[in-house]
């Protein structure tokens, strides 16, 4: 029964969110949401408007596919939803900023993106503890170091998945390739909601692939990178953190090494230049690899074959621990 309904919210998610870009892709123009190319700034490297729909899309196709298939009614749910919002709108501002050639004030972005991380928390979402190796009990930390980690945890897997949404396909193929991992640890634990969640997103990640696969044909913008990436942080702490011995804590880390570990990176580097991490710049490993000689296609395949063996890493590490 339980496959059935992967299978179901796959398919579900996938083929709303194939069916919907298109339409939504035609509205962006006429509103003129749409990511124009500028030649006096490196990281945009396309030559024709791109729309930035389909960040509405992905929403609607995540929550009509879990609503439906998942039946979760309950304070979580209401509080992903919430938060989803959140993300969405001021994601919208942000993006609507840069169809204007300007950018959007950091400290909103900032303060929302932590709002949402609070409401998740509130709902009862939340990094609890881990069993200790060595007694094999279970360490329930303080509730202050179980708030500051959980809101870390959803607050920084939201902003390296937006951070590495940079080259056509990069994100979403990241994103994809981490939450079939992410089912792939739900299932073993037997933890079917997550489970769910996270076929949902590979299905909504994969049809938005098929659009935005290079050259892009639509764009998420912030609104969608933001978004995926909090759904992300939401499954991992719903299902891989949860139980969790001390090695598995590397589990969700592994399978979102990619942007995670590229994005320490770029956000030390700024911070030690003095400048702000929302700062947009090409200093993400893409961009370093463009510039060292690899054309667009290879770099982000190359991305995801490495993606690929940290996620095969965290499932070797997962079965260790089974």
């Amino acid at each position: 029964m339980l496959i059935i309904l992967y299978v179901i919210s796959f398919i579900m998610s996938f083929l709303i969110v194939y069916l919907l870009i298109p339409p939504f892709a035609r509205l962006a123009f006429r509103l003129d949401f749409v990511d124009k190319p500028r030649k006096d700034v490196e990281r945009k490297l396309h030559r024709e408007p791109i729309p930035l729909t389909a960040s509405y899309v992905i929403f609607i196709g995540f929550f009509i596919t879990y609503l439906i298939v998942g039946r979760e009614y309950n304070m979580e749910t209401v509080a992903i939803f919430i938060g989803g919002i959140l993300l969405l709108v001021i994601g919208t501002l942000d993006d609507w900023y840069k169809t204007k050639g300007k950018d959007f004030p950091a400290l909103p972005k900032l303060i929302v993106q932590i709002s949402a991380a609070v409401i998740v928390y509130a709902s009862g979402i939340s990094f609890t503890g881990f069993f200790n190796p060595i007694s094999g009990e279970y360490v329930v930390l303080p509730g202050i170091l179980q708030f500051i980690l959980t809101i870390l945890w959803i607050f920084g897997v939201t902003t390296v998945i937006n951070f590495s949404d940079g080259l056509d396909g990069l994100a979403g193929g990241l994103s994809a390739i981490s939450a079939i991992t992410l089912f792939i640890v739900a299932v073993t634990k037997g933890q079917s909601n997550s489970a769910i969640m996270a076929m949902i997103l590979v299905g909504v990640a994969l049809a938005y692939l098929r659009y935005n696969k290079p050259p892009a044909k639509v764009f998420m913008g912030d609104a969608g990178a933001t978004f995926l990436g909090f759904i992300l942080a939401v499954i991992a702490l719903d299902g891989a953190f949860k139980q969790a011995t001390v090695l598995s804590l590397f589990i969700p880390v592994l399978a979102l090494g990619v942007p995670i570990f590229d994005n320490i990176f770029v956000v030390v580097k700024r911070f030690l230049q003095g400048k702000s991490i929302y700062e947009a710049d090409a200093s993400q490993v893409h961009y370093r690899l463009l510039r060292a000689g690899l054309t667009h296609r290879q770099t982000v395949m190359f991305l995801w074959l490495i993606s690929t063996c940290l996620c095969l890493s965290s499932i070797i590490l997962l079965l260790i621990q089974t």
